[in-house]
């Protein structure tokens, strides 16, 4: 192929048509042939998203790769289970399961904590309309403090996975810790969901549920600027505490080396 006729703007336009793996990576090797430094460029922009592209799909793979042993083990619908709001001093403790279709390569799940906030608005659409099946369960502070916040995770992780449309086979649960008093297989995974695809999802769910619950809350009581700091101890959140002492939503649990 020689593109000398076209001019850079023409071949930057040409670069965005969709066309076959095989036929644009042709073009490309084409391209790097032509001695314009303005189409050289192309070429580097073009090149850098090539490799950020094959280096999403290996990372899909990988996230997958847990549920793929499973598959090949006989079970079909794998469950994955996390939650958000384990530490805050104040709101719920949310907990998401999901169940997720086949591997997509181009759908990077990530942990919750390393995407943008935009990012994770964006991919908790994406789960909710495109899932086998998911659930939240929200576990008030009332809970918390009766049972402590261990038995309440618990509480929201059985909830969660009786809630769930098709009953999952495998239970995959971020953490050190089984989920007691289920009868489904499961295990558990230190970091899962930076690991692991369906707690990559479930941890989306979660953490975007409860930001959304906080926000909300704020509304409520904002004198103690829940939209801020989502219930978390920052500085500012424990001198508002002292100043205005607890509201509703706190976790009077928490609060001893507070007040």
């Amino acid at each position: 192929m020689n593109f000398n006729d076209k001019t850079i703007k023409e071949i930057d336009q040409l670069l965005k048509i969709k066309r076959s793996s095989s036929e644009y990576k042709n073009i490309i090797a084409s391209l790097l042939k032509d001695g314009r430094k303005g189409v050289q460029k192309l070429c580097q922009r073009e090149i850098k998203l090539i490799d950020n592209h094959e280096e999403k799909k290996r990372l899909c793979i990988k996230m997958f790769s847990y549920e793929k042993k499973l598959n090949s083990n006989g079970y079909t619908f794998i469950a994955g289970v996390d939650e958000a709001g384990r530490g805050p001093l104040a709101g719920p403790v949310v907990v998401a399961a999901v169940i997720l279709g086949d591997l997509e390569l181009d759908v990077l799940y990530q942990d919750s904590k390393v995407i943008s906030q935009s990012k994770r608005e964006e991919m908790y659409d994406y789960i909710v309309k495109n899932a086998i099946s998911y659930s939240i369960s929200v576990i008030n502070c009332e809970v918390i403090d009766d049972i402590n916040i261990l038995n309440a995770t618990f509480e929201g992780m059985r909830n969660c996975i009786n809630k769930l449309n098709k009953q999952p086979d495998y239970v995959l649960v971020d953490g050190n810790m089984e989920i007691p008093n289920i009868e489904i297989s499961q295990n558990s995974h230190i970091g899962g969901d930076g690991n692991i695809r369906v707690i990559s999802a479930a941890s989306i769910l979660a953490k975007v549920y409860r930001d959304r619950l906080m926000t909300e809350y704020d509304k409520k009581y904002p004198l103690y600027k829940f939209a801020k700091h989502k219930g978390y101890g920052t500085q500012e959140h424990i001198k508002l505490i002292q100043r205005y002492g607890p509201c509703e939503i706190h976790r009077r649990s928490f609060l001893s080396n507070i007040l």
